[in-house]
């Protein structure tokens, strides 16, 4: 429908300026005239009014209008909150009636926006009103939970009114981590800081607390009150920590009843004891190695004299400080996490009783490694000690002295400190190795003939190494290519003071990218543990149980990687703690946070809401509790909201079409006028 809307408009034919001046002149001139009382001053009034009026060109101007409707935003918060509950059905219900009220309003169009995802809602909100003109914004309805995460730093233009979803006496109770540590270390306890947040309950609720998967405590926890629990530290690497607490009557979200975090594990300085039998060109291989790591404390004590410089001089007048067998051995000996014996033979400087010391400790979770030379074959060698009870190997006598190049076993290939090294092709020889039998263990290196030279084993709870040649230090020297000592040795070192990453037997579950990647290392063929060195092929097989944050299981198989590594990847959209196992190993992995901003607080509310509603001049109403408000279209200057209705504002834009122009006088007609007004004035003074 056009409208023609009429104004009146001047378009002077001279500039303005010039207009004013001749104005001022002739009221200059009437004034003049009127002091003077000069007859017919009011004709030449006329006359230059009616000049003047011709010179600006009055015209009557005619515009055709059509009439813009104003616009309604409807943002409608589909968040994953807005799926708990019976909020799905309250919010179809508010959007039908916001639709049929607006439909039965006049000259009105609305445009509908559904956000899901997050509860980012006025970032939708605000590329909503980008495609739109504002002038002919009349209001915006929203209809949420209120759980929203941004709020808009400006006014949006148009009244916001909001209709909320949920309850007033909804419930949800939440496991909380408040604190954490940046780090922690390796057999102390760290301190977790926890919440059990009910806002509706009351006392304590039982609390289950599980450290890497297995219940470490089961307690009763106040509600609504932050409390600090110890946690053990018994490994390096991360120590999983997840916090569940039972579900109640009423509860909007059970998922929000467990959560987990991860603690880095540290460990603090390392002791290492190295006691050298014998000055001999290979020995600062071992203390370089120990002495660069700036984690390691190293304790280093040189047999200096030679077996074959033996003239019958006591120990005590040849050593330069009195070697402290009986604080080493007796009293200091649990301190360590590494004892290294580099070349060491037996001289009776260590009674029995000592070496019995050694073997308990190392039983009892210690480490020891024996870098051994020709004295490991002569009588007065380690295996005639107390410690042949723990080496995995004995000698068969004598020596290989000819140039050979270790080789990987096909153990070697898949355990982690020597899987990865660089090619054994571009590996330079050795020059002497000590031919043993394997009596235990996993060997793998290999020398001459297929000799073991790298032998592991597990003794009790601790951890036994041997190298079986006194010539790795070649390596370190370049002799031929060298070879990887540093990398060598230092895998070495850290699978006896037991690095997670180098485990052979273990399983790792990590999320990135919204997948999870779970990696099974074994020796054994399928990741399965329990098979010969025999046994070990290439093949795949192995599988793995994998239970989702919902309760889910889903069984995957894993891949043989052909380093010892079985591999399976599956999509892991869901946030919170993953559990995976195979065989009798767990790994846990945690996507996002349990406390996730869009399901952590879900509780429908008003007080995030009420500022912005405030400052845009709406309200807010309870789909439940309130009832479904009238429409109304009003003027902007009165109110915008009552008890039983929302208002919006009629803004009354429109388009122009068409303009005609009319003069309201013709200038020949006001020129006659203002001559005729002249004569009269001249006719008037002439009397």
């Amino acid at each position: 429908m056009m409208n023609a809307f009429a104004d009146l408009q001047f378009s002077p034919l001279i500039p303005l300026p010039w207009l004013l001046a001749l104005a001022l002149a002739a009221a200059m001139a009437t004034a003049a005239g009127l002091w003077r009382r000069v007859a017919g001053t009011g004709w030449r009034l006329l006359a230059m009014a009616l000049v003047l009026a011709a010179l600006t060109d009055p015209r009557l101007v005619a515009e055709q209008r059509q009439p813009l409707a104003d616009i309604v935003l409807v943002m409608v918060d589909d968040s994953p909150s807005q799926r708990l509950a019976d909020r799905p059905a309250q919010t179809a219900r508010a959007l039908a009636h916001v639709q049929e009220k607006l439909a039965a309003l006049p000259n009105l169009e609305v445009r509908i926006r559904h956000h899901d995802g997050d509860s980012k809602i006025f970032g939708a909100m605000q590329a909503a009103l980008a495609d739109l003109p504002r002038r002919r914004l009349s209001g915006i309805i929203l209809i949420s939970d209120g759980r929203v995460h941004d709020l808009p730093a400006a006014a949006l233009g148009a009244p916001l009114h909001v209709l909320l979803t949920g309850s007033a006496d909804e419930r949800d109770r939440r496991a909380i981590i408040t604190r954490t540590p940046a780090f922690a270390l390796v057999g102390r306890n760290a301190q977790l800081g926890l919440r059990l947040d009910d806002p509706h309950g009351k006392g304590g609720a039982p609390v289950t607390i599980s450290v890497d998967g297995s219940e470490f405590l089961s307690t009763t926890l106040p509600l609504n009150r932050d409390v600090t629990v110890d946690i053990p530290v018994r490994h390096a690497g991360q120590v999983i920590v997840e916090i569940a607490t039972p579900v109640t009557d009423g509860d909007l979200m059970p998922a929000n009843n467990r959560t987990a975090t991860a603690i880095g594990a540290v460990r603090d300085r390392l002791k290492v004891l190295l006691i050298s039998g014998e000055p001999h060109a290979g020995e600062r291989v071992w203390r370089n190695l120990l002495k660069s790591d700036p984690a390691v404390d190293l304790v280093h004590f040189t047999i200096l004299r030679p077996p074959e410089k033996d003239d019958r001089t006591p120990i005590r007048e040849l050593a330069l400080i009195t070697f402290p067998v009986r604080e080493l051995f007796e009293e200091k000996l649990k301190d360590f996490d590494l004892v290294v014996f580099d070349r060491y033979r037996h001289r009776g400087i260590m009674a029995a009783p000592y070496y019995q010391f050694l073997s308990q400790y190392v039983q009892g979770g210690g480490a020891l490694l024996a870098a051994a030379g020709p004295e490991y074959t002569e009588a007065d060698s380690t295996v005639s000690a107390a410690l042949g009870d723990i080496l995995p190997t004995s000698p068969e006598g004598g020596l290989i002295q000819s140039p050979f190049i270790p080789t990987l076993t096909e153990a070697g290939r898949r355990h982690p400190v020597t899987a990865g090294l660089p090619k054994p092709a571009e590996w330079g020889p050795w020059l002497r190795q000590i031919p043993v039998r394997q009596n235990r263990g996993t060997a793998l290196l290999q020398g001459a003939d297929g000799k073991p030279l790298l032998v592991l084993d597990q003794v009790g709870r601790g951890r036994v190494a041997q190298v079986l040649s006194d010539t790795i230090w070649l390596w370190a020297r370049g002799y031929q290519g060298g070879g990887p000592h540093d990398e060598l040795l230092r895998r070495l070192a850290h699978w006896l003071m037991r690095e997670p990453e180098l485990e052979a037997e273990s399983l790792n579950a990590i999320i990135q990218g919204g997948q999870l990647h779970l990696t099974r290392r074994s020796l054994t063929a399928g990741g399965t543990a329990g098979g010969s060195e025999a046994e070990i092929t290439a093949a795949g097989g192995g599988e793995a149980e994998i239970t989702a944050p919902d309760g889910s299981v889903t069984a995957v198989t894993l891949k043989d990687r052909g380093d010892g590594a079985w591999i399976a990847t599956v999509a892991a959209p869901q946030p919170g703690l993953w559990t995976a196992r195979a065989d009798s190993h767990v790994a846990l992995a945690a996507q996002g946070s349990l406390t996730n901003p869009e399901l952590a607080e879900i509780t429908a509310t008003a007080a995030i809401l009420a500022p912005v509603v405030a400052a845009n001049e709406g309200s807010i109403r309870h789909v439940q509790g309130d009832g479904l408000p009238e429409l109304r279209q009003v003027g902007g200057a009165g109110a915008l909201s009552g008890p039983h209705w929302l208002g919006l504002v009629r803004r009354g834009d429109y388009a122009v079409h068409g303009i005609r122009q009319n003069p309201l006088l013709p200038p020949a007609l006001l020129l006659a006028l203002a001559a005729a007004a002249l004569l009269l004035g001249w006719k008037r003074e002439s009397r």
